[in-house]
């Protein structure tokens, strides 16, 4: 369940003024199957790849990649039982390998659930929980420390410099804890890409509430137990927050009779007294009720959304922008780097993404940056960063 934050993107306290700024959109993308081990990989991982590569190589732009690297250890794990999984992982390992060589960025993402993930008959089971955070220090460190030099192993045959430098959390479940930052700080990886302002999840697989981060939008030192809260003093890692905005009625109403439609087209809304689809649909669902939540609720308030390209319409993705470029006049910096996500696995409408992009590869106002080059223009102080000490200082970490 997502519910909007109180904050309806209120610019920082200490931000003011409309001048206007130099947006570093870093596109980034979640590469993985489902949470529950579903999913065809070549429908849903490799195809949506090599589809994204093209339009990126079109519009000269360079992005990130968060491959799960849980579950491709897990594949690596059992590749001796089942072969099968072996040639599966060679490709996943090989279309990781050719993103890279197009000159994008890959970084670490994390789905912990996989990690003593069974495969039976064909299919996944997978009942480890899905937060990082639940599990004991060492657990989680080696999870980290696995997947980072899984990747790094992977890419330095290609670029000897290659590091792993940045990290987001599975299912975004990043704060609060003991102990993830400070493992992520002694691994290396000093770029956190986790917290979605507004964001809040309770469910039975995940919970967690973003919804009073006390920043949302820019660059900032995080409390180390607790990255919801700005730190103090500088620290050993940086958050950027994961972009949200809050859309229009009418935009999102288009979309979800969009997606309504494209529902009742396929049969996929169940009658009345029909079983449930999944575990988390409710018992009440139908089609009132389905109409209801998609198409009669956003008429009535705006609605809370993490910048996620692959379910946004087009119309939506214009209304995402114009938040952005609001929030960074109103910071009143120079240079705002800003997180966008992406699920390919969920992708809706390519067209609109290529025209999204087209569109951000033109505008004078926007330029395109990996997670490594915005770990780098950290390091170098071209962006800011927040403390509570000071509320915008030149980069001070150790890198």
């Amino acid at each position: 369940m997502l519910r909007p934050s109180n904050n309806k993107d209120q610019p920082p306290a200490a931000a003011g003024g409309t001048a206007k700024s130099t947006i570093h959109l870093a596109l980034t993308h979640d590469w993985e199957l489902r949470g529950d081990g579903s999913g065809d990989i070549e429908q849903i991982q490799f195809a949506p790849l090599r589809k994204l590569l093209e339009i990126y190589r079109k519009h000269s732009a360079r992005t990130t990649f968060l491959p799960d690297l849980m579950q491709q250890i897990r594949f690596r794990q059992l590749e001796s039982e089942h072969p099968e999984l072996k040639s599966l992982a060679d490709k996943w390992d090989e279309h990781v390998r050719e993103a890279f060589r197009q000159g994008h960025d890959i970084q670490l993402h994390v789905h912990p659930q996989w990690r003593d993930g069974r495969y039976e008959d064909g299919r996944w089971h997978l009942n480890g929980d899905w937060s990082i955070l639940n599990y004991a220090r060492d657990d989680a460190h080696a999870m980290l420390d696995a997947g980072k030099d899984y990747l790094e192993k992977l890419l330095r045959p290609i670029d000897p410099s290659y590091r792993c430098v940045a990290f987001r959390a599975g299912s975004l479940a990043a704060t609060p804890s003991d102990h993830l930052f400070k493992s992520l700080a002694n691994l290396g990886i000093q770029l956190d890409v986790s917290i979605a302002g507004g964001l809040f999840v309770n469910d039975r697989n995940l919970q967690l509430d973003y919804r009073d981060c006390e920043e949302d939008f820019l660059p900032f030192y995080p409390a180390i137990e607790d990255a919801r809260k700005v730190s103090e003093t500088s620290e050993a890692i940086v958050c950027v927050p994961l972009n949200h905005f809050y859309a229009s009625r009418r935009a999102v109403t288009r979309q979800n009779i969009s997606l309504a439609a494209n529902r009742i087209s396929k049969g996929t809304v169940r009658k009345p007294g029909e079983q449930r689809i999944n575990a988390q649909e409710s018992d009440g669902q139908s089609r009132l009720a389905f109409a209801f939540d998609k198409l009669i609720k956003p008429a009535m308030k705006r609605k809370h959304f993490v910048s996620d390209t692959g379910r946004l319409n087009y119309r939506l993705m214009q209304e995402m922008i114009g938040s952005i470029r609001q929030r960074a006049r109103q910071s009143g910096l120079p240079q705002v780097p800003v997180v966008l996500t992406n699920h390919p696995k969920d992708i809706r409408d390519l067209a609109a993404i290529e025209r999204f992009v087209g569109e951000m590869s033109r505008a004078e106002d926007i330029k395109f940056l990996t997670l490594t080059e915005m770990y780098r223009n950290l390091r170098s102080g071209e962006f800011q960063v927040r403390s509570r000490s000071r509320e915008y200082r030149r980069s001070e970490f150790n890198l």
